[in-house]
C-alpha cells in the first residue's frame, strides 16, 4: 500500500513576516511614522515572485485567492507588530496593495472563472464620479439603548432584522452616523485602449470601485492599469432578481501609465533594426514610402505626415507655460484624391491614434461631455471624447468642413493650448488633449476654382486655419504624364490583388510566393508597419534633438525674408510668429526621424522647402507678388481690406447732404485707382447684403 504524502504545514504568518522584514522594512517604518494618514502598504508582485519557492507559492495564492492572502498579510502585520498604531500597539487596519502584475487581462476577455480572482486590467478612463464617503460599518441603536453593529458591503444598504441583544424585541433601529465607520469611495469606468481594437468594434467597459486612498487619483482620459479583485453582483430590475450577474472590479491598486508609447514593446533585436535604419542615408525616402504605399505620388504630403507622426518636442517652461510640440496638418483637396485613405493609414501607423469623421462628430464627442446616468447614481459625470482619448497620439478628423460651426470652435483650445476645459452642469475641469491633429476637408463648392481666392473656397473659419502648421492644397489637374502613372499604379495594385485572391482559392500554375512578393514591391511599404510603430515609439522615447547654430541661422534668415517682404508700411503683413514656431517643430521632427541629437542645416532646409510650398499655395498674393498670411488668418487679404476702406471713403466724400450717392459714380472714381470694376461691384453688393449700406432707390447707395 502506498504511503500518503505527509500534509505540508504552512505557516503563512511566518512566511509573510520574513518577506516583509527582508524586503519592506523601510516602507513599514514609514507607515508606522505616518499612521493613520498613510496606511497603504504597496507590495511589488515581482518582488514576491523572486522570494524563493515560498514567494512563488504566495504569488500564485494571491491570484487564486486574493481575499485570504490580503487577510494573511494583515494578520501577520498585527501578530508581529510590524506597524504600530497611535496607542503603540500593533494594528491590522492597513490597506495591502499589490502592483506590477505580470499578465494583464483584456476587458473583453473577462469571463466567469475570473470572478473572485486577482486580475489586472489596462485601458483608458472614460468616466469618474466625485469622491464620496461610503458606510462600511453601520452602528444602530434601539429605543432600549442597546447597540447593534452591521457590516456593509458594496451596493445596497443592509439593515439588521432586529436588536441583537438577547431578550430585546425591538425591530425598528436607528442609525447613528457619528459612531459608524465610513470610507472614501469613488466609481470609475475604464474602457479598453483603442490600439487593440479590430475595426468597427465597440470598445467595452468595466466599472471599478475605488476606496480610501485610491480615490481622486485619476481623471477621465488617463491611461491606467487597475489591479483588483473581480466581484459579481446580482442584477435587480424593478425588484425582480435576475439570474444574470453584473461584474465590477474592487480596486486594489492603480498604476497610471503616463509613459507614452510604453505599450509598444521594443526588444533588443528590434532596437538593433531601428538603430540600423536610422543610419541609412535614405531614411527619409524609406519613411515617406512606408506611408500609404498604395497611394501614388503626393510625396510632399506624405513627408509632412511623416514629420507629424514623429512630432516636435513639448517644452515646459520655468514659468509653468507649455509650448506645444505637436504638428497640425490640414489637407484640402478635390474629391477622389485619397485623403481619407491617407488618414486611415496614419491611424494604423501611429502607436496611438483615433479616426473620426466631422460629419458625425459633435463638440461633446470630440472634447468631453457631462452625462447624467445611473453610473454616478443620478449625478453628473464627465465622459472623455475623441481628442482626449487620442492624448499623446494623432487625432485624424475627416470631412472637417462638414462639421457644425459650434463643434468646430471646440477645436481651437485643443489645438493651441492642448487642453480641453469643460464647464457644464456644475463640473469645471480641464482635460489633457496633447494630440496632433490631421484634418481633411473638401473645397466649398466641391472642386477648386483656380480663379477665386483660396480663402473663399475653404469653408472654415480663419481663426482655425491659422492654427494649422501646414495646409496642403491637393488639386486634381489633368496632366498626361502623371495621370498615366497613376492609372498604371492603380491597375497594377488591383491586378495583383486579383491574382492573390485567385491563387488562394485555386493555385495558378507559375505563380509562386516569390513572384507575388516581387509584383507587390511597388505597393509594399519599405518599413513594415509593426517596425514603423516601434521606430516612432523609440524616437519619441529617446530622442530630444537641439537646434544647432547653423540651423537656427537658416530658420531666422527664412523668417526674416518672409517678414522682409512687408518692409514697407502698406505692404501686406506676411508671416506671423506662429509660422516660425511651426518651422522649429518641423525641424525637431526631421532630426527625430534620423534619431539625431542635433537639428542640422539639412533639417532646416528640408522643412523650409515644405513650408514654402504650403505658403505659396495658400497665402501667395499674386497682385503684390508677396506672401499675405492674412488671407489665411483673417480671411481678408490686404488688397481687399484696402478696397473696403476706399469704397467707404469715396461714398462719404461724394455723397449729398442726405448721404446718398449713385453706385456707378462710386465705381467710376475707384476704378481709376487700379481696382477692377467687377471687384468693386461685388464688394458693394456685399455691403448691401451685410447691412453696412442700403439702397433707398435702385442704383443709389447710402451708408448706414
Amino acid at each position: 500500500m502506498e504511503q500518503e504524502p505527509a500534509a505540508e504545514i504552512i505557516d503563512r504568518d511566518a512566511d509573510w513576516n520574513r518577506f516583509l522584514k527582508s524586503r519592506y522594512k523601510k516602507q513599514l517604518s514609514e507607515i508606522s511614522r505616518e499612521y493613520p494618514y498613510k496606511k497603504s502598504l504597496f507590495i511589488d508582485y515581482r518582488e514576491l515572485e523572486s522570494f524563493g519557492k515560498t514567494g512563488i507559492r504566495m504569488a500564485d495564492e494571491l491570484l487564486d485567492n486574493p481575499g485570504k492572502v490580503i487577510e494573511d498579510v494583515k494578520s501577520s502585520v498585527l501578530a508581529h507588530q510590524l506597524i504600530k498604531g497611535k496607542d503603540g500597539k500593533g494594528t491590522r487596519d492597513i490597506n495591502v496593495r499589490f502592483t506590477n502584475l505580470p499578465k494583464k487581462v483584456a476587458i473583453r476577455q473577462i469571463r466567469s472563472d475570473h470572478i473572485n480572482r486577482f486580475v489586472s486590467v489596462e485601458g483608458i478612463l472614460r468616466k469618474t464620479t466625485e469622491v464620496r464617503p461610503r458606510i462600511v460599518e453601520a452602528y444602530f441603536r434601539c429605543p432600549g439603548g442597546h447597540s447593534t453593529i452591521r457590516e456593509q458591503g458594496y451596493g445596497k444598504f443592509r439593515e439588521p432584522d432586529g436588536c441583537a441583544t438577547d431578550g430585546c424585541t425591538f425591530k425598528k433601529l436607528d442609525l447613528v452616523p457619528k459612531r459608524s465607520k465610513f470610507v472614501n469611495s469613488q466609481k470609475l469606468r475604464i474602457q479598453e485602449s483603442p490600439e487593440g481594437l479590430r475595426g468597427g468594434e465597440q470598445p467595452q467597459t468595466l466599472d471599478v470601485d475605488a476606496t480610501d486612498d485610491m480615490t481622486g487619483l485619476v481623471a477621465p482620459g488617463d491611461r491606467v492599469v487597475i489591479n483588483g479583485i473581480l466581484r459579481s453582483m446580482q442584477r435587480v430590475t424593478h425588484g425582480e432578481k435576475s439570474t444574470i450577474f453584473d461584474i465590477y472590479l474592487e480596486c486594489n491598486s492603480i498604476e497610471i501609465a503616463e509613459k507614452e508609447f510604453e505599450e509598444v514593446e521594443i526588444d533588443e533585436k528590434a532596437e538593433e533594426e531601428i538603430l540600423a535604419l536610422s543610419h541609412d542615408p535614405n531614411i527619409f525616402r524609406k519613411i515617406t514610402h512606408s506611408i500609404a504605399p498604395t497611394i501614388y505620388g503626393n510625396e510632399e504630403v506624405k513627408e509632412a505626415i511623416s514629420l507629424q507622426i514623429f512630432g516636435g518636442i513639448t517644452k515646459e517652461m520655468p514659468d509653468g507655460s507649455h509650448l506645444r510640440g505637436d504638428i497640425h496638418v490640414l489637407l484640402i483637396g478635390d474629391p477622389g484624391i485619397a485623403k481619407s485613405q491617407l488618414l486611415r493609414y496614419v491611424v494604423k501607423l501611429s502607436p496611438r491614434a483615433i479616426y473620426t469623421s466631422g460629419q458625425s462628430s459633435t463638440s461633446a464627442g470630440l472634447t468631453a461631455t457631462a452625462v447624467k446616468d445611473e453610473f454616478g447614481d443620478g449625478r453628473w459625470t464627465l465622459e472623455a471624447g475623441a481628442l482626449v482619448l487620442a492624448d499623446m497620439g494623432i487625432a485624424a478628423i475627416d470631412e472637417m468642413d462638414k462639421m457644425q460651426k459650434e463643434d468646430r470652435s471646440a477645436l481651437h483650445e485643443a489645438m493651441e493650448q492642448q487642453s480641453i476645459s469643460v464647464a457644464k452642469a456644475g463640473i469645471t475641469a480641464t482635460l489633457k488633449s496633447r494630440c496632433a491633429l490631421l484634418g481633411a476637408a473638401n473645397p466649398k463648392y466641391g472642386r477648386f476654382d483656380d480663379f477665386a481666392p483660396i480663402g473663399e473656397q475653404i469653408n472654415m473659419p480663419a481663426s482655425l486655419l491659422s492654427r494649422f502648421d501646414l495646409i496642403f492644397i491637393m488639386g486634381d489637374k489633368p496632366d498626361e504624364k502623371k495621370d498615366g502613372a497613376i492609372a498604371a499604379h492603380i491597375l497594377k495594385a488591383h491586378s495583383i490583388g486579383e491574382t492573390i485572391v485567385q491563387h488562394r482559392k485555386s493555385p495558378i500554375p507559375g505563380v509562386t510566393d516569390e513572384y507575388i512578393t516581387e509584383q507587390l514591391k511597388p505597393v509594399t511599404p519599405d518599413i513594415e508597419p509593426v517596425l514603423f510603430r516601434k521606430y516612432v515609439a523609440y524616437a519619441k522615447r529617446t530622442c530630444f534633438p537641439r537646434l544647432s547654430d547653423t540651423a537656427r541661422e537658416a530658420l531666422i534668415t527664412y523668417y526674416m525674408r518672409l517678414r522682409g517682404l512687408a518692409s514697407e508700411s502698406n505692404k501686406p503683413v506676411p508671416v506671423t510668429a506662429r509660422q516660425l514656431e511651426a518651422l522649429v517643430r518641423l525641424a525637431e521632427a526631421s532630426a527625430r526621424i534620423r534619431l539625431s541629437r542635433d537639428i542640422e542645416t539639412s533639417d532646416a532646409e528640408r522643412v523650409i522647402t515644405i513650408v514654402d510650398k504650403c505658403l505659396r499655395q495658400v497665402a501667395y498674393d499674386p497682385k503684390s507678388g508677396s506672401f499675405d498670411i492674412d488671407k489665411v488668418v483673417t480671411g481678408y487679404s490686404k488688397g481687399k481690406r484696402d478696397l473696403i476702406r476706399r469704397i467707404k471713403e469715396v461714398i462719404r466724400s461724394i455723397a449729398d447732404e442726405s448721404g446718398r450717392v449713385k453706385i456707378d459714380e462710386v465705381i467710376e472714381v475707384i476704378s481709376q485707382e487700379g481696382f477692377g470694376k467687377d471687384e468693386i461691384r461685388k464688394q458693394i453688393d456685399m455691403f448691401l447684403r451685410q447691412g453696412e449700406a442700403m439702397e433707398p432707390k435702385p442704383g443709389i447707395i447710402k451708408l448706414i
